[in-house]
């Protein structure tokens, strides 16, 4: 296995959740992109399988109560409706592994530098409550987990397309992890939280504008947080293409972003692990490109040739 390969994390549940036929969520891109990486040449060694969360380890950042009823199926019917998908144990498991597969990303970026997680991203889950397709927030378990730790400081970088309302109040009380979100202002969801750093950008905003955005934000963030760790959520649903987005970024900006995020993090030797975060489009094969990008900014920065295989 080429040692210059970032640390991966993926599971195959990832992609095993039977949804109603033409289901919003493009389920089958976790295994698409996992794929995608191995016909370039990724040995399958350089991933990690992650274990799943305990429910312990979970009810200490969500409701117990709230987690007991995804558990046994005895949620709320209105409740699933607002997370967006049929309940069911499959559905549970699923999230309880890709919530370790973030922990565990995170905890292997502060050895490896840069780690990267083929899924992740669960923005939207509140302490009791789940929505837009998040049952349990990731983001915010990895870093409160992480303090326990020992970490003195967190900085979540969350540019998905979709304000990360969930992470912004469930932080509200805890300065040591710093919620950054740059958003689609006129988006879901429709009442936002306050997070430290907001950016609403516009509907119309330009590659320029954007990169922009983000590279003051990374600037500021950085230098007065000096943060100890970087979760990073690198949405791609900011597209042009993509069918909930509402922007109109091309994707050698996409790749821009991300790299910039990457290489910041790494100039100032902060270690940052990365989450897929959120994109949709039915032709899931060219929503997998999307989110090839942030692999391509990763094997660039780790000095590996399997970056020009990846197309911009």
């Amino acid at each position: 296995m080429p040692s210059a390969l970032p640390a991966m994390l993926y599971h195959p549940c990832y992609s095993k959740l039977s949804l109603p036929p033409l289901h919003r969520y493009p389920i089958t891109k976790y295994r698409k992109l996992y794929q995608q990486l191995l016909s370039i040449g990724v040995p399958a060694a350089a991933f990690t399988q992650p274990e799943p969360v305990s429910t312990a380890l979970l009810a200490q950042i969500h409701c117990p109560q709230y987690i007991q009823s995804l558990a046994d199926g005895s949620i709320d019917a209105k409740a699933m409706r607002r997370i967006g998908f049929p309940w069911s144990e499959q559905l549970f498991q699923r999230s309880l592994h890709s919530l370790g597969g973030t922990l565990q990303t995170a905890q292997a970026a502060l050895t490896s530098g840069i780690a990267l997680h083929l899924s992740g991203g669960y923005h939207h889950a509140f302490y009791a409550e789940g929505s837009g397709f998040c049952l349990f927030n990731d983001l915010v378990l990895a870093a409160k987990t992480l303090l326990a730790q020992g970490l003195d400081k967190i900085l979540i970088i969350d540019l998905d397309v979709h304000q990360g309302d969930g992470s912004a109040l469930m932080l509200s009380d805890e300065p040591r992890i710093i919620s950054c979100s740059v958003h689609c202002g006129k988006n879901f969801p429709y009442r936002k939280q306050q997070s430290d750093w907001d950016i609403a950008v516009e509907k119309d905003c330009s590659d320029d504008d954007y990169l922009q955005a983000v590279q003051e934000s990374l600037h500021s963030l950085l230098n007065w947080h000096q943060p100890d760790l970087v979760l990073y959520d690198a949405g791609v649903d900011i597209h042009q293409l993509d069918e909930l987005g509402l922007l109109s970024i091309s994707t050698p900006a996409l790749f821009q972003r991300d790299l910039l995020v990457l290489q910041s993090c790494k100039d100032r030797s902060i270690p940052v692990a990365a989450v897929i975060g959120g994109g949709y489009q039915r032709n899931v094969d060219a929503l997998v490109q999307l989110h090839l990008q942030l692999f391509k900014a990763a094997f660039t920065l780790c000095g590996s040739d399997l970056a020009g295989k990846i197309e911009t």
